[in-house]
């Protein structure tokens, strides 16, 4: 594959946000640390919500007892973990750029899996892969400041890797947050916005759901798309109940500034998703 200038966000910026503390996450996330939006059912808790997510996007991409399956940005494992435990793969391969989450999910020494802190744009597999899931890690594909036309060139180069590394009718599940269809915003949401580009997720350019469908065009065709703004919204409320209820500990391993920080970023995101400034995109797409 032909070298690209790299568009995303840089791995110190990743690094900013998911190398905060691995005691911090664990003290607000599901115990399978999912840090992506769940899948709401009537009556479930958010451990079940998560787990109805991961199965969503496996069994959307068929890696249901698959030989080699790929997840771009594999976070604290949970997905590696639900496909070799509960979904019979084979062998699963995870790339991260953060250090934290690669030490935690080597200790955890799961069967049959590969976590590697390698960028999308450096991985060079030895073999094809039968399926690839992505959840969470396409916001970081683009920084922020580029054209609609750079997004577009940065999210293609993703797409004609993934194709290469699958067969033809080969699947790749995404999940991605996506620029919402409500631009009218009050003074308020500007700046919690602002302070969430600038502060939470530095370099990071939320997608419009056209630039990705635009870049995977004759490369995958698209199964299913569905938007699930209002899943979000529960989720980061729940994290943001679960933050505060475990404030005092949360202080001691990420300091007070940090803490307060998170607090403002998931209430605000509560509303932006309510408010569809923001939605979340679950992508189904096939290898033409």
């Amino acid at each position: 594959m032909t070298t690209v200038d790299y568009q995303g966000a840089t791995a110190e910026s990743i690094r900013h946000h998911y190398d905060v503390s691995n005691d911090f996450y664990a003290l607000w996330l599901d115990t399978s640390l999912t840090y992506t939006c769940a899948l709401w059912g009537e009556g479930d808790t958010l451990e079940d919500a998560q787990r109805r997510k991961l199965d969503y996007l496996i069994e959307g991409a068929r890696a249901t007892g698959a030989r080699r399956v790929l997840d771009v940005g594999c976070g604290w494992g949970s997905l590696l973990n639900r496909l070799v435990g509960e979904h019979g793969v084979g062998h699963a391969v995870g790339l991260t750029l953060s250090d934290s989450q690669a030490e935690l999910l080597r200790a955890r020494e799961l069967p049959r899996t590969e976590v590697r802190v390698e960028n999308w744009l450096d991985h060079e597999p030895a073999e094809t892969y039968d399926a690839i899931i992505s959840i969470g890690a396409f916001e970081h594909f683009a920084r922020t400041g580029l054209s609609r036309t750079e997004r577009v060139a940065a999210y293609r180069e993703f797409f004609a890797r993934c194709r290469s590394w699958l067969p033809k009718g080969g699947r790749i599940a995404l999940q991605t947050n996506i620029k919402g269809n409500n631009v009218v915003m009050d003074k308020q949401a500007v700046r919690d916005l602002m302070f969430i580009i600038e502060t939470i997720f530095p370099e990071s350019e939320i997608p419009a759901l056209s630039e990705v469908l635009e870049s995977s065009e004759k490369l995958f065709d698209i199964v299913t798309v569905r938007n699930d703004p209002d899943h979000y919204s529960r989720t980061c409320q729940e994290w943001l109940d679960r933050l505060v209820a475990n404030r005092e500990r949360a202080v001691a391993c990420a300091g007070e500034q940090n803490v307060a920080n998170y607090e403002r970023y998931l209430g605000a995101t509560v509303g932006h998703f309510r408010n569809r400034h923001l939605g979340l995109a679950r992508l189904i797409l096939e290898a033409v």
